[in-house]
């Protein structure tokens, strides 16, 4: 991970120069006034991992400047992560400094916290772990309150639980989700609930049917269900389909379907090219899908993706990479107009923004 220059006085200038460079990256695509959300100014990540430095008898967090992995600089206070991760991270690491069991060739920690309180710690090793230093660890996980997962090659300890459960309050309802160890999670909570809140305004009039491409463990995909008669979602990752579904039956949503296949399969179901046990019972011909969302990875929407989105009277796109968004667009603006844009400063101080747009067919 790389160190932001975290500068709250520099904050509210930092983020006018990247909203201003996304309302000029965007112009041709004729697009409405930005809106833009803010992040708190400091301790906002919900997750980080340090890269842990052996010097001597010493064991430190270190972090590099961007583009330079080889010059590590000492760690001794980090201003962006959550306050429950800030507030024991460094009394962690003395306590494993202190003990060879623990200490020896760890090379990396991570942490995933979230807005409710809850911290995983995942101690990362070039050595193989057993049952010993899961008993010597056992001790870390009743000072601190945590739970804690050890890995090194092809092996996984977990002292407790792999997991946190986050609670998000969306227009004030709350809902409830299972966050998995190495899988992924939005970084910033406070940001996430407004991009939630965001998504669920500019649908709000949709109605129909949703479907929705990369849905991880249904971030999105759970609050959006009570615009729409009915939503099937699709993701590929094994973990977060699993966690996808026990949120489903955690918040007591009984409209909503997620497939595990990569966006390129239901695609070509959706297409009629492609036939699958995956979809048996779903009745999909039935479906009035008037709406798609999709918040796919930096590299952006496929071909064969795009050509299925633009199928849909609204769209609802997340983007975590502008430079591809804006690709996209030139597509997708063939067929559908930009109703709303919206910039979410997930990662104050660096030079990364996310991007919401609503597009509605012409």
């Amino acid at each position: 991970m790389a160190l932001p220059d975290i500068q709250p006085s520099q904050y509210d200038n930092l983020l006018a120069t990247k909203v201003a460079g996304v309302q000029a990256q965007f112009s041709a695509f004729d697009v409405p006034s930005i809106e833009v959300f803010e992040s708190p100014k400091t301790h906002y990540r919900l997750r980080a991992e340090f890269r842990v430095w052996h010097d001597g008898d010493d064991l430190y967090y270190v972090m590099f400047e961007p583009g330079d992995n080889k010059n590590p600089i000492r760690l001794d206070e980090c201003a962006m992560v959550s306050p429950c991760i800030h507030d024991m991270m460094f009394e962690l690491i003395a306590v494993i400094k202190a003990d060879p069991a623990i200490r020896f060739k760890l090379f990396q920690i991570d942490f995933l916290s979230t807005l409710s309180g809850e911290l995983l710690v995942s101690l990362l090793y070039h050595r193989p772990i057993d049952d010993a230093w899961k008993a010597a660890i056992e001790p870390l996980r009743e000072r601190f309150g945590i739970d804690i997962v050890g890995r090194s090659r092809k092996k996984k300890l977990i002292v407790e639980r792999d997991f946190v459960m986050e609670t998000l309050v969306i227009n004030g309802r709350e809902y409830h989700y299972k966050q998995v160890e190495n899988s992924f999670t939005q970084p910033n909570g406070i940001v996430c609930q407004k991009m939630i809140e965001w998504a669920l305004d500019v649908t709000q009039h949709a109605s129909g049917d949703l479907v929705e491409f990369y849905c991880g463990s249904g971030n999105f995909t759970l609050p959006l269900a009570q615009n729409f008669r009915r939503v099937v979602a699709c993701e590929i990752s094994k973990t977060s389909v699993r966690a996808a579904e026990e949120n489903i039956a955690r918040n007591n949503i009984d409209n909503l379907n997620v497939l595990r296949m990569p966006s390129e399969d239901l695609t070509a179901v959706l297409q009629g090219k492609k036939e699958t046990r995956k979809v048996a019972g779903l009745d999909l011909d039935q479906c009035e899908f008037s709406t798609v969302l999709v918040d796919p990875p930096r590299s952006g929407l496929d071909v064969e993706t795009i050509k299925q989105v633009k199928l849909y009277d609204n769209i609802v796109y997340i983007s975590c990479n502008p430079e591809t968004l804006h690709e996209n667009l030139q597509s997708i603006t063939q067929t559908h107009r930009v109703e709303r844009f919206a910039v979410f400063d997930q990662f104050p101080y660096t030079h990364h923004l996310e991007c919401g747009v609503y597009l509605v067919r012409k």
